[in-house]
């Protein structure tokens, strides 16, 4: 009989006890027990498993849950005799960042401290006979979401402290979610004051804490060492990149398509592969994301499941103010092209906006992109990535993603495609107006550009809309090499219905055009004098089929000619 998909359920004890779907995992806690790291850090993209895992180290170890055999019995880590034995026998601290996302440095803060007293009162057991002393109960019953800072800091330390006296074993620690307050600092605007906070937290807990007997943190990106984990030199770090827990988070190829055969959907193998497989942690290839497979095994259609759930603000903001060069990349990525770059796994958040290429790394750990190959370069053995868009799911978020931006009541922007393809330049005038006014500012770096690098970042904005809108029925190309130049922007047609398209844009120079005719005039004569037709005219496309526009910018004002 087929057991009940649950979606949602994210805890391992309610799962088994519902007997609901579940892909045993249970060799993650051999495996990482055995490694004998004293404080792990893994990160995974979104919805792969990690709390999941991170409830069922909690279930397996915590002395919360001695005698629960039936949790496990069934599965790879009953088998083995020894792990048998070891169930149920640690003091476990369990706790959770992800509901820590605050507007303000305090209200953060406030939040984390939230998680702390609620440990604290789950524990209160701690309070009874005389294992804790009377100045330490005072410092029990002080340890509230009214606290200071540095009492918070040391809470997790001083709760372990007292378990271990209470057991007489050292505690494990499990952090889920880790960096979900970092990266709303970032983008609220109080990054240096909170890692400065959790950076002692992170200390006194990890690091200065001698009744530490294991412990693993998991989110989604690899916060860089300086930022908070400076004094933190017994931290194991696996990221997507790493060889270790390859197959511990995210379904493997053969655990999908058993699924698959288990709930009568054995002939859907191909189309879920070409949707939902992709993802690559280290070396192992074939990962599925499981939040988009157990809906698919529940729902039984494609869908983007997990990029539909995805918070991706952060990336869509940094990708749309970013430079030239990086949505140039873009484009090649949407055209089913790999890139190359150079980028350290470490996220900076800080430096987001100055190192344009923390965004590869960002893409990396949020798994919409995924890795076809490193290649050390140098002395130094710099790493040089080859990334390529992970699936058609997360094909599908990048392409929301971009017709997103043009999707201002005020933009018009589909009007300016319909007007394009059908040669209206009155239309297109009107309406390439309306879609400057109502994003031009959104595709601006914040960092005062002038106004000739303004409309560089929005006409590569506006070339990732097209290759959204159009990419059925145009191959779209940017400032790329054709005759004896660069043109801007190139739309080849697919099929002979369609005329091909040379677009130049141009910025008003005030002191060599008198009016912004003059402008549109002078980007029709680069598109011929550069000779940029050669290229279609090379592919067997007539002289006639090809119609040039040249859009002259002012400020946020256009004029197509």
């Amino acid at each position: 009989m087929k057991k009940a998909i649950s979606i949602g359920i994210q805890g391992f004890s309610d799962l088994r006890e519902q007997d609901c779907f579940f892909v045993d995992k249970t060799n993650f806690i051999k495996e990482w027990w055995e490694n004998r790291d004293v404080v792990t850090l893994i990160t995974r993209p979104r919805r792969f498993g990690k709390t999941l895992n991170m409830s069922m180290l909690d279930c397996f170890f915590s002395n919360k849950y001695a005698n629960r055999a039936d949790l496990f019995e069934g599965l790879s880590i009953w088998q083995n005799e020894t792990y048998r034995k070891l169930q149920g026998t640690y003091p476990v601290i369990f706790l959770s960042f992800a509901a820590v996302k605050a507007g303000n440095l305090e209200d953060a803060k406030t939040q984390i401290k939230q998680e702390i007293a609620s440990l604290y009162e789950e524990n209160r057991y701690l309070l009874e006979g005389n294992v804790l002393s009377d100045n330490e109960r005072k410092i029990y019953n002080s340890t509230t979401i009214q606290m200071d800072d540095t009492m918070a800091q040391n809470a997790l330390k001083t709760l372990s402290v007292w378990m271990e006296r209470y057991y007489g074993k050292k505690v494990i620690i499990l952090l889920d979610e880790y960096d979900t307050p970092m990266q709303e600092a970032y983008v609220q605007g109080y990054w240096d004051e909170f890692t400065s906070f959790v950076r002692s937290l992170f200390n006194a807990s990890f690091k200065t804490n001698p009744y530490l007997e294991r412990a693993i943190m998991t989110g989604i990106t690899r916060v860089s060492k300086e930022s908070i984990f400076s004094d933190l030199n017994n931290l194991r770090v696996v990221t997507t990149t790493s060889n270790l827990y390859a197959d511990c988070f995210g379904f493997t190829e053969e655990e999908v398509f058993a699924s698959l055969d288990e709930y009568g959907m054995g002939d859907k193998k191909d189309e879920v592969k070409k949707w939902y497989d992709g993802f690559t942690f280290g070396e192992h290839r074939d990962i599925y994301n499981p939040w988009s497979i157990t809906n698919y095994l529940d729902e039984g259609r494609l869908y983007p499941y997990w990029a539909s759930t995805s918070s991706n603000g952060l990336v869509s903001r940094l990708i749309r103010t970013a430079s030239a060069d990086v949505k140039e990349k873009m484009e090649d990525l949407l055209r089913g092209q790999t890139i190359t770059v150079n980028f350290d796994e470490q996220i900076v958040y800080n430096q987001l906006d100055d190192n344009e290429e923390a965004i590869w790394s960002l893409l990396l750990a949020s798994g919409y992109l995924k890795v076809q190959n490193i290649d050390y370069r140098g002395i130094t053995l710099e790493p040089w990535y080859t990334l390529d868009i992970t699936n058609i799911e997360t094909l599908s978020m990048f392409m929301t993603m971009f017709r997103g931006w043009f999707k201002n009541k005020d933009a018009n922007y589909n009007d300016f495609v319909k007007a394009l393809l059908k040669g209206s330049l009155k239309e297109m005038n009107i309406y390439m107006n309306d879609v400057a006014l109502a994003t031009f500012s959104s595709f601006d770096a914040g960092k005062k550009p002038s106004e000739k690098s303004q409309p560089e970042r929005f006409y590569h904005g506006f070339v990732l809309g097209l290759l959204v809108e159009l990419r059925d029925r145009y191959q779209i190309r940017s400032n790329r090499e054709s005759g004896y130049g660069r043109y801007d922007v190139m739309l080849t047609p697919v099929t002979e219905v369609d005329d091909a398209i040379v677009i130049e844009f141009k910025v008003h120079e005030p002191d060599e055009e008198e009016t912004l005719l003059d402008t549109v005039r002078g980007a029709l004569e680069q598109i011929t004098e550069k000779n940029y037709d050669a290229e279609l005219l090379a592919q067997g496309i007539s002289a006639d089929r090809i119609r040039h526009y040249g859009f002259a910018f002012e400020g946020k004002k256009v004029l197509i000619g």
